[in-house]
């Protein structure tokens, strides 16, 4: 993707404000890469130069169907699938759609907080 070109930290600083018209969104580092939080809730991670939502069962479907994947990782058992997945370009390049998934994100990192013990 043109935007895996920038530097990482480059990369969080546009993101950052590419989101800030949906809230208050700031990042911080975490495991080699940022947790991108809308208010308190973390709504994204930001790995090797890609954003990755926040998802649940429901709304990973819609990843899916626009040919995203979710971020992966090599654990000690093998390969390790998390719930967030990779934003789309098209979604990227539109802010009003960003703002939209921005959302679900937000809403799913929310409903998560409450399902934890």
């Amino acid at each position: 993707m043109w935007y895996n070109q920038m530097h990482n930290k480059e990369f969080v600083n546009y993101i950052i404000e590419l989101l800030s018209p949906y809230g208050n969104i700031r990042a911080r580092a975490m495991f080699g890469g940022y947790g991108i939080y809308k208010g308190d809730a973390i709504v994204a991670i930001i790995v090797d130069g890609e954003l990755y939502f926040k998802t649940d069962k429901t709304t990973a479907n819609k990843y899916e169907a626009a040919g995203s994947c979710p971020f992966s990782y090599h654990g000690k058992k093998g390969l390790v699938q998390v719930s967030y997945w990779q934003v789309p370009e098209i979604v990227m390049e539109d802010t009003h759609t960003l703002g939209q998934w921005l959302e679900e994100a937000y809403k799913v990192s929310v409903s998560s907080k409450k399902l934890s013990p």
